[in-house]
C-alpha cells in the first residue's frame, strides 16, 4: 500500500508519499507561498531517486500547489507513480477535532463539516488543513481520504485534568477546556519507546517532550494520554519560540491598558512577540540563541534557562501525576539535536531516579541518554509524524 501524507498550512503544503511495505519515503517536497504576496517568487519542491527539483511559479492556491505536486509524481523522467491510482489513499494532517472527532476518520462530506466546525478553535489552522482536502478531492476523485489529527490522542485525558476552573456553562455553550496537541508526535514517540523497552503500548508509562519551535509535554498512562500542556489552543503550557505559554492571564489586562492594545494586537504579542523571542529580543531559534549566549548575550542565556525550567517543572508535575514512570522522551527540532538543552531539562534530577550518562549528550545523538542503573529511561527519539499518519490511514483503508 502507498500513502500520501499531506500537511497543509496557511501558505504551505508538505507532503511525503510512502511505502507501507517497508516504510521507505518514495518522493517528498513542499510547496511554499501559496496565495502570498510577497518580493520572493512561490515555488514547489520535490525529492525523488536523489534528485531534488525546485520550481518557481504562481501559487494562488492550495490546489494549483498540488496540480503541480501530482505533475510531479507522474513525470515521466521523475515521477514515481504511472498513474494516479496507485496512490492508495492521503492521509491528511488535522489540527483540531474539537469534542465531535476523537480518532482518526475517513473523510466524507459529514467530517468536512464537522472539522470545519471546529475551526472556530484553529482558525488559522483548521482551513489550510481544509484547503489541502479538498484540493486533493477535487484532483483525485474517489481516492480514499483520511483525516488524522493533532488532538486525537489527547481525547483520552479525563474530566478533572482538561477542565478549567471557568464558569461550567463556558464549556457547556462554547467547548472551552483543554485538547492538546502534538499528538500525533506524541503516540509515535510513545510507542517507539515501548518497542525499544520490550513493553507492549499499553503498558507503558512515560513522559513525552515534544521540544521544536512549537512545544508540549505529555503524560501517558498504559499507552494513554492523562494530561498535556497545551491547551485550549496551542498556545498554553511551556515557554515556546514565539509563544509564552502560561502566565497570569490578569496580565493581558494590565497590558493592553499599558500598551492601548486591541484584543487582536494582545494575541499578536502572545503567539508571536514572546516565547524565546520575546526573551531575547533577538531571536526564538535555540540554535542561534546558543551561539550569541556563547558570545556573552545574557538575555540569550535568560531564554534557554526559562525554557528548560518549564520543561522541568512539567516532568517533575507529570511524575506526580503518574505514579510510576518508565520513560523520559525528547523528541522534535529541539529536543533531538539539542542536548545540552535536554541536559538542563533534567539535571539534578538524580533523586527522583533520573540519571544521566553525560558520555552520551553529544549533539545529533539519538537513543537512550540515561546510566544503566538510572530507574527511569530517558531516550531522544526522533518523530516521524507523517509515519504515523500513514499508518493511521492504512488501517483505516485497508
Amino acid at each position: 500500500m502507498k500513502i500520501l501524507v499531506v500537511n497543509c498550512g496557511s501558505s504551505s503544503l508538505k507532503y511525503q508519499f510512502i511505502n507501507m511495505e517497508n516504510k521507505e519515503v518514495i518522493a517528498s517536497g513542499k510547496a511554499d507561498m501559496i496565495g502570498v504576496q510577497s518580493l520572493s517568487m512561490p515555488f514547489v519542491e520535490y525529492k525523488a531517486n536523489g534528485q531534488k527539483i525546485k520550481e518557481e511559479l504562481q501559487l494562488p492556491n492550495h490546489t494549483v500547489a498540488f496540480e503541480k505536486i501530482v505533475e510531479f509524481l507522474l513525470k515521466e523522467d521523475v515521477g514515481v507513480i504511472k498513474d494516479l491510482s496507485e496512490i492508495n489513499a492521503v492521509g491528511h494532517r488535522g489540527v483540531h477535532g474539537g469534542e465531535d472527532i476523537r480518532e482518526s476518520v475517513i473523510i466524507t462530506d459529514e467530517v468536512i463539516a464537522t472539522f470545519d466546525k471546529c475551526s472556530a478553535y484553529a482558525p488559522l489552522h483548521n482551513p489550510a488543513n481544509l484547503e489541502g482536502i479538498n484540493a486533493c478531492k477535487k484532483i483525485m476523485p474517489g481516492i480514499p481520504q483520511v483525516l488524522v489529527l493533532d488532538t486525537a490522542f489527547h481525547a483520552t485525558i479525563p474530566e478533572h485534568a482538561y477542565m478549567y476552573a471557568l464558569p461550567y456553562e463556558y464549556y457547556e455553550k462554547y467547548g472551552v477546556r483543554r485538547y492538546g496537541f502534538h499528538g500525533t508526535s506524541h503516540m509515535y514517540v510513545m510507542e517507539e519507546a515501548a518497542r525499544m523497552m520490550g513493553m507492549k503500548r499499553e503498558e507503558i508509562n512515560m513522559i513525552s517532550c515534544h521540544l521544536g519551535n512549537g512545544a508540549s509535554v505529555a503524560a501517558i498512562r498504559n499507552g494513554e494520554s492523562v494530561d498535556t500542556s497545551m491547551g485550549f489552543t496551542p498556545l498554553e503550557g511551556l515557554v515556546m519560540g514565539t509563544r509564552s505559554g502560561d502566565l497570569d492571564p490578569a496580565i493581558l489586562e494590565f497590558i493592553m491598558k499599558k500598551e492601548n492594545f486591541s484584543i487582536d494586537d494582545m494575541l499578536n504579542a502572545l503567539n508571536k512577540k514572546s516565547g524565546l523571542l520575546g526573551i531575547s529580543g533577538v531571536t526564538g531559534d535555540v540554535r542561534d540563541l546558543k551561539e550569541i549566549r556563547d558570545n556573552g548575550n545574557e538575555r540569550a542565556a535568560l531564554a534557554i534557562d526559562m525554557f528548560a525550567y518549564r520543561v522541568k517543572k512539567y516532568i517533575g508535575s507529570y511524575m506526580a501525576v503518574l505514579g510510576r514512570v518508565d520513560a523520559i522522551t525528547f523528541e522534535g527540532g529541539i529536543g533531538e539535536w539539542n542536548q545540552d538543552v535536554v541536559e538542563k531539562c533534567i539535571t539534578g534530577m538524580e533523586e527522583l531516579g533520573i540519571k544521566i550518562d553525560k558520555s552520551k549528550l553529544t549533539e545529533g545523538f539519538h537513543g537512550v541518554i540515561s546510566t544503566a542503573d538510572s530507574k527511569i529511561k530517558v531516550i531522544i527519539i526522533p518523530t516521524n509524524e507523517e509515519l504515523k499518519i500513514a499508518e493511521e490511514t492504512a488501517a483505516l483503508v485497508k
